[in-house]
């Protein structure tokens, strides 16, 4: 089964992400928002993709605050973690936000939140899955 990393600090984005991918999906799911488990966890290959939140507001490691974006950086920047989709999930959705977004940290894919249709979010997520 194929495995979705959710980094959010919202409990209930994590909740509602959580259904409409194992449910919807036929994906496994973890969570954290801690930055170094998610290096732990993509490292060691226990993650096909991440959905990864942009504000992320308690997200520290080495003792700096971290968001989503820098978080996508380190993982893009290591030989090991950087072939790992990533998809920003942010409710900016300024005009040229998404844009933005995606040059600063240079993930994979961007989808804007409140997620409104459950099917499209599935479908993004499932064609960007790496073939295995």
């Amino acid at each position: 089964m194929r495995t979705v990393l959710i980094v959010e600090d919202e409990p209930s984005n994590v909740i509602v992400f959580s259904k409409i991918l194992t449910r919807r999906g036929g994906l496994a799911v973890k969570h954290t928002e801690n930055v170094q488990e998610v290096m732990q966890i993509v490292d060691s290959g226990e993650a096909d993709i991440i959905l990864m939140d942009v504000d992320l507001r308690n997200s520290r490691y080495q003792g700096k605050a971290m968001n989503g974006i820098q978080i996508t950086q380190m993982l893009k920047a290591n030989p090991q973690t950087a072939k790992v989709p990533v998809i920003l999930v942010t409710a900016s959705v300024m005009e040229g936000d998404r844009e933005n977004f995606l040059k600063l940290s240079g993930a994979d894919g961007y989808i804007p939140k409140p997620v409104i249709d459950q099917q499209e979010f599935v479908a993004q997520i499932l064609a960007m899955l790496p073939k295995s």
